[in-house]
């Protein structure tokens, strides 16, 4: 396969038509002062010259096509072995680049099958990582997953600094405050794991349901105040749910992506679930007071904000209908996890308004209380 230089520049150039003239004949077939005497002894002398280089010239272009089929042919043509020794070689040069930092984004198409999910990202994506160490530092550069991974990052920093405000607050702003402390710490609890999870998995490479039955604890706890019976009833219903939605988001058969509707399925079902105990408060206590009193109208914002979030996940929108437009920022993942965030602080905001409404009549129970 290793010509000398020679034989590769000769094929790289086009051979031109070598013509000798005999000596004192010019191009156009005459002799300097007896044009017509000789010009018929020089026709024959061209006609061999031109027909001379056609053969030459066919001759070199058959040996580069030759070269060239051979050098297409020889990794097809080496042992298995040396194939694979070379395809080692590739894979350590290119491990060598990421761990160094120096990849570069890669598009959808030649993803590996198990990091393809959404069809609509067509560029930016980042391929795979070696370690935990280059999946950390892959934080900090521009690809399909930083809008994921910082969206719940900054919202697990803020609701783990409104958690400890709120945990270290005076007794004195609470009725009952070890059992008010303990339901609020189980919000922030679920909002904080639910968060960590998800960056660390969109960095990585969980799940919102933690989340929801954080935020179903106090909510039902100020709104059944004076019934623990019901209140106790729903909890349980709705933790049976969130961990059955939990099993089936990790199930593997499920983790694949033309199950996306299902896994988007069993998220709004588990959050719908509260539709329930809602229907219950404002039956027995009347819309009115529902939604001064029992803050339905944060409750109902809440639940809109995780159901639209949901709904533009698992129809991949708006990248549906640009795809490639929405690579880096504001595709369907990113707004989902903005909504969650948005959910959840609306959520907080209900219960907390809850809670001081409870401060402001004491914790006794009348009759009227009881549902």
């Amino acid at each position: 396969m290793n010509e000398p230089a020679e034989n590769r520049l000769g094929c790289s150039r086009t051979p031109e038509p070598d013509i000798r003239l005999r000596k004192g004949h010019h191009v156009d077939g005459t002799r300097g002062g007896d044009n017509e005497n000789h010009q018929g002894d020089l026709e024959p002398v061209l006609e061999a010259s031109v027909l001379s280089s056609h053969h030459k010239k066919s001759s070199e272009e058959q040996e580069c096509s030759d070269e060239a089929s051979q050098e297409d042919e020889g990794f097809m043509g080496m042992s298995p072995l040396l194939q694979a020794h070379h395809a080692m070689e590739r894979m350590e040069e290119f491990v060598c680049k990421v761990w160094e930092g120096r990849w570069r984004v890669i598009p959808h198409d030649v993803l590996p099958d198990w990091l393809k999910d959404n069809d609509f990202l067509l560029h930016g994506h980042r391929p795979p990582m070696p370690s935990f160490r280059a999946c950390f530092k892959s934080i900090f550069r521009i690809h399909t997953e930083t809008g994921n991974i910082w969206t719940h990052l900054l919202g697990c920093v803020f609701f783990l600094c409104l958690g400890i405000f709120y945990m270290f607050r005076p007794n004195i702003s609470f009725v009952a405050p070890l059992q008010e402390k303990v339901v609020f710490g189980l919000f922030f609890l679920g909002a904080i794991l639910c968060l960590s999870f998800s960056w660390l998995f969109h960095t990585v490479y969980c799940h919102s349901e933690v989340l929801i039955m954080g935020s179903f604890v106090p909510w039902l706890y100020y709104s059944f105040y004076c019934n623990p019976q019901p209140c106790f009833i729903y909890l349980i219903v709705i933790c049976v749910l969130g961990i059955a939605a939990i099993i089936v988001s990790q199930w593997d058969m499920f983790a694949t992506p033309q199950y996306r509707g299902v896994r988007a399925g069993v998220f709004l079902g588990l959050g719908l679930s509260g539709i329930i105990p809602t229907l219950h408060y404002v039956i027995s206590e009347g819309f009115l007071k529902a939604a001064t009193i029992g803050q339905i109208g944060w409750l109902m914002l809440m639940a809109s904000l995780y159901i639209t979030g949901a709904a533009l996940y698992a129809a991949r929108i708006p990248e549906r209908f640009f795809p490639g437009k929405c690579d880096i920022w504001f595709h369907s993942h990113q707004l989902f996890h903005i909504f969650v965030v948005a959910g959840a602080f609306v959520h907080f905001h209900g219960v907390s308004n809850l809670q001081e409404f409870r401060f402001m009549i004491g914790g006794g129970c009348s009759e009227e209380d009881a549902l």
